[in-house]
């Protein structure tokens, strides 16, 4: 049985670890897809078998990184994409560029790392171009917003994602706690109708139980009753004080789960009442007021209250015999201060401030108001003081919103700033690129009229010159030659036929060729002047 038990767990990490290795392998899989498939298709030019081979390799070792590094596995993925191209964008290494990069806003904790990585990818760009010659501007454009597309709004799509589980997470988590709390909150209503049953048992109970003990005390010292009788009302009265002591046990039973005392007084008592009461109990107390009345049923009158009798309480206890004073100022900003004087009678010690006077600090604080207890002049004073405007239910505040929310909103914003940027660098990069290579054009019959041995002051040549030129399908160039590649055709984003002019150091046409497009016919036609 218990190896039964231990072969399970086992089993189970078994299938999950060849579950996330044939995960791993697919991703693999689709990655290196888009770059077999734009060479086939002639969307990117060829590469030999070792640099698919290379590509491939770098793809797996970030597949494998992503998990665990996965800022490891886009720097990786990053330099692919810059070797392969100066601008970042490839049709081969863009798609797994962008998943690299949502998974690093998903699965790293900070944004420092990522956020200088993308700027050293940014200046690893440039500096590509730059060494690169020509025209600057365009293929910048187009790095930018690769960089912007292909990775910030990625990355940002991930965090967003990240923090989505999260705040997901916690509000499930806030959930359970609410369900506990309610599971609290009944359970502390189910221990205050207990107290207050067992206060109803005390009060009539108590009362007939000690009725019944004297009437059996009177019945005991009966003038005309036989002997056997007195004993027998002995023992009654002796059954119901012990029953009476019993019913204190139980009623001390029922109430220990109830952290708050029963009220001195019925509900709706003012402070002015409780006085009252107190003083026709034997308590030498009075109250002054300013006249001011207090909001009446408001949490204000229920605090001060409170605070009054959990002063007079421990003054009766710690201090008998001392005078008290309790001044009271209503209106708004209400306060209560109850003074008492030094005991008079032997025994008694003073209030060094308990769990009453500590939840009642915590009560009068929780509102925005102030809370002083202890020793004042031989005796001591308790004093209360609420704001005119309470911080609690009587005045509630706008709920301040999660820092998981806060922190999808930032990433939110974040998103939206850098599509519009994206977009306006991609409009800028697309405008651009369309004007450099629809005037770097050279007619086909403008091609076929040149003529070696033509000085290059004498040719109508385009304003300007492709900026990519395909110098890896080209002939080899004449030595010491400066050659010059235009478009035979303004069609945008697909491959064309190229024309190269190559001119001598005294500025003649020494050899035009014209070198077909990717994918196309192989072999130039190549045609060279006589020396």
């Amino acid at each position: 049985m218990d190896r039964a038990r231990t072969a399970a767990p086992a089993g189970r990490v078994d299938r999950a670890r060849t579950a996330a290795l044939a995960g791993r392998c697919l991703l693999w899989a689709a990655l290196v897809l888009p770059g077999v498939c734009a060479g086939a298709l002639g969307l990117s030019e060829p590469r030999p078998v070792w640099q698919q081979a290379a590509g491939a390799g770098v793809l797996a070792a970030a597949t494998a990184l992503a998990r665990r590094g996965p800022l490891m596995a886009f720097v990786l993925t990053a330099a692919l994409c810059l070797a392969d191209a100066p601008a970042l964008f490839s049709l081969s290494y863009g798609p797994a560029l962008a998943v690299f990069a949502l998974l690093l806003g998903l699965r790293a904790e900070r944004t420092g790392p990522a956020a200088l990585t993308f700027a050293a990818v940014a200046a690893a760009g440039t500096v590509r171009i730059a060494l690169g010659g020509g025209d600057p501007v365009p293929p910048w454009l187009v790095m930018t917003g690769t960089l912007l597309f292909g990775c910030v709004l990625p990355w940002l799509g991930g965090r967003y994602w990240r923090q989505s589980r999260e705040l997901t997470a916690a509000g499930w988590l806030r959930a359970a706690r609410l369900e506990e709390e309610q599971r609290f909150a009944e359970e502390r209503a189910r221990l205050r109708e207990r107290a207050r049953i067992a206060q109803d048992m005390h009060d009539s109970l108590g009362h007939e139980l000690s009725l019944l003990a004297l009437r059996a005390g009177v019945l005991q010292v009966a003038p005309d009753l036989p002997g056997h009788h007195r004993a027998a009302a002995a023992d009654l009265r002796a059954a119901a004080a012990d029953a009476t002591d019993r019913l204190h046990r139980i009623i001390g039973v029922l109430r220990e789960g109830d952290d708050e005392p029963l009220p001195l007084a019925p509900a709706g008592e003012t402070v002015e009442q409780l006085v009252a009461r107190a003083a026709g109990s034997g308590l030498p107390v009075r109250c002054d007021t300013d006249g001011r009345p207090v909001e009446p049923g408001g949490v204000a009158e229920r605090l001060l209250y409170r605070v009054a009798r959990e002063a007079l309480t421990n003054a009766a206890r710690h201090a008998p015999g001392a005078p008290v004073v309790v001044e009271l100022t209503g209106g708004p900003g209400a306060t209560v201060t109850v003074t008492n004087g030094r005991a008079t009678e032997p025994g008694s010690s003073p209030s060094g401030g308990g769990t009453g006077l500590r939840g009642l600090r915590a009560a009068v604080t929780a509102v925005g108001g102030t809370f002083e207890a202890g020793p004042h002049g031989g005796g001591y004073r308790v004093r209360a003081h609420l704001p005119a405007r309470l911080d609690g239910p009587s005045a509630p505040s706008r709920t301040p919103s999660s820092p998981l929310t806060r922190a999808r909103r930032r990433v939110a914003t974040a998103l939206g700033a850098a599509a519009g940027a994206g977009v306006a660098l991609v409009a800028a990069a697309a405008g651009w690129y369309a004007y450099t290579e629809t005037h770097a054009v050279l007619e086909p019959a403008a091609y076929a009229a040149l003529r070696p041995g033509t000085p290059l002051t004498a040719l109508d040549l385009p304003d300007r010159q492709i900026q990519d030129p395909p110098t890896d399908r080209a002939p080899a160039p004449p030595e010491g030659a400066d050659c010059r590649y235009y478009r035979a055709s303004g069609e945008l984003f697909v491959s064309v036929d190229h024309y190269r002019l190559c001119f001598d150091h005294a500025g003649r046409l020494v050899a035009k060729d014209v070198v077909p497009r990717a994918g196309g016919r192989t072999g130039a036609t190549h045609e060279e002047s006589t020396p």
